[in-house]
Order: C-alpha cells, then sequence, then structure tokens
C-alpha cells in the first residue's frame, strides 16, 4: 500500500555513514547518510553530519524504529 505522502527527519548524527552502519547492524533500522543525498558545494556537503528518517511505515512501525534509535543512541554516546 503506497503511503499518501512522507515525512523525513534529519537529525545531527556526526558520523553519517558510522551512525547508519552501526544502527543497521544493531537494531535493525535503515537510515540514509546524509551525505549520500547532497553534492559537494563551496561549502561543504549540506548533508555531512545527519541522516534521512523517512516516516512513511505506519505509526506503530514508526514508533518501534525511534524506541530502537533511543536505544542504539543510548549505548553509542
Amino acid at each position: 500500500e503506497s503511503p499518501a505522502g512522507g515525512f523525513y527527519l534529519w537529525p545531527e548524527v556526526g558520523d553519517d555513514e558510522a551512525f547508519a552502519r552501526g544502527l543497521y547492524a544493531e537494531q535493525h533500522v535503515t537510515v540514509v547518510p546524509g551525505t549520500y543525498l547532497a553534492r559537494e558545494t563551496a561549502r561543504g556537503n549540506p548533508g555531512r553530519g545527519r541522516v534521512r528518517i523517512s516516516l512513511v511505515a505506519s505509526v506503530e512501525n514508526c514508533v518501534e524504529a525511534a524506541q530502537r534509535i533511543v536505544a542504539f543512541v543510548k549505548t553509542t554516546r
């Protein structure tokens, strides 16, 4: 079923690639490193240090994913 729309969060996480890899490895939650979604500019890559979290699943699944992200952050900070 296709969602009627989507919503994205772009939190700052430090090393976006390491965060995305670790989150998937430890909590089985997929996010996209911001570096992959923007291009280099004279001022750097605006996505660097952020991940994109897509909120297109059901509310229940989004809540569960948020809880897993919190658990991951608590173990890495």
